[in-house]
């Protein structure tokens, strides 16, 4: 069980430039907890929202269930399907490190700062997930940067962020579009695990994945008040626009239950590394 953050590590870090700032909370996970571009807030209030990092997997792990080499590994079950009638679940979500205490490491300045988390128990292995934030020194974008890495045995992994977007800033305006063009879409099964069968994209609202064999490339705009662009070199991105109130846009290394149908192996030679960049302007 992760030990509840002390006074101290539930600080906030902020970072700021040319009227952009973001605030990096450690000890909740190191989600970005704000993101306010000329004073208007672009993410979902609330300790489950901002934007947490999913690691060592993302999404579902379908019955928490899965192996590396001939071994069945058993992970603690914390989410079923978004749709209770969908009669899903339950599974393993998002991974372990989205509420843990992560540290900041030294070397910190006004525009860059990055933190850790040694991975333990649920996760069978030791190793550490590290992610770099870096705002542009002109306040035009944003990147992140995320590290798995593995103390010793090899093992499976995936990483990737979980943004919720806003999806009306609050002034008076519309609401959010998303334009994004995916090359396939990963069928969902009723048990809201992807079945292996690509598709051709379908209309929303959506809670799947998506195939972009070229990078991620979505934008969000906020039609007369602002534009963002997410990119990334991961091949994979959910979209998860059901909620009322946000809007998620999500680079991964893999696909939902990727630890059983796409495992990725992180060497003391080959850390997993991810890497995305958000690049916004006003309209």
């Amino acid at each position: 069980m992760t030990d509840l953050p002390t006074s101290a590590e539930a600080t906030s870090v902020v970072l700021s430039a040319q009227g952009t700032e973001v605030s990096v909370e450690p000890g909740r996970g190191c989600r970005l907890a704000s993101l306010r571009v000329g004073g208007t807030e672009l993410l979902r209030q609330g300790p489950r929202y901002g934007s947490f990092v999913m690691a060592p997997w993302c999404g579902r792990t379908a019955q928490g269930r899965f192996r590396n080499g001939g071994e069945m590994f058993q992970l603690p079950l914390n989410g079923g399907s978004s749709r209770p009638e969908a009669g899903a679940g339950p599974h393993a979500l998002h991974g372990t490190v989205r509420d843990a205490v992560w540290r900041q490491t030294p070397g910190g300045t006004d525009t860059k700062a990055s933190f850790t988390y040694d991975l333990t128990d649920p996760w069978p292995w030791e190793g550490r997930v590290t992610q770099v934030v870096e705002l542009a020194e002109d306040g035009g974008s944003l990147t992140l940067k995320l590290a798995v890495e593995t103390f010793d045995v090899s093992f499976p992994a995936q990483a990737g962020w979980h943004p919720w977007f806003l999806r009306n800033l609050g002034q008076g305006g519309e609401d959010v579009r998303l334009d994004f063009s995916p090359e396939w879409q990963e069928e969902r099964g009723e048990d809201h695990i992807p079945t292996g069968k690509r598709i051709a994209p379908q209309p929303g609202p959506w809670d799947d994945c998506f195939g972009m064999p070229g990078g991620v490339d979505a934008t969000l705009t906020w039609p007369s008040e602002l534009s963002l662009r997410i990119t990334s070199r991961a091949e994979y991105v959910v979209v998860y626009d059901e909620p009322a109130e946000a809007v998620c846009v999500e680079p991964q290394s893999g696909p939902p239950n990727g630890l059983n149908s796409h495992p990725r192996q992180v060497t003391p030679l080959d850390p997993l590394e991810l890497t995305t960049t958000w690049s916004w302007q006003r309209l």
